[in-house]
């Protein structure tokens, strides 16, 4: 279940995108994906964590990131809580 603060990054023509769910604008737009990553990963820790989707030129998900402090369903097994 996706929540608002959650953020996505996508390929809009030859710009990258950082976008909130729940917005309908661009939060910010990047000549690469590393950058828009980047600045998404920043922002959502700035705003107390949630989950980063990262789709690839082809618009498939690439991947899926939870961004701490947000709480993550399945954690790695490694991590002690």
């Amino acid at each position: 279940m996706s929540k608002d603060r959650d953020r996505m990054v996508y390929l809009r023509g030859t710009e990258w995108v950082n976008k909130r769910n729940d917005s309908s604008r661009a939060s910010s737009v990047h000549s690469t994906q590393k950058e828009a990553e980047d600045t998404a990963r920043r922002m959502l820790t700035n705003q107390g964590g949630g989950d980063l989707t990262t789709k690839g030129r082809d618009g498939k998900i690439r991947s899926k990131d939870t961004i701490e402090p947000g709480n993550d369903p399945l954690p790695p097994r490694d991590k002690e809580h």
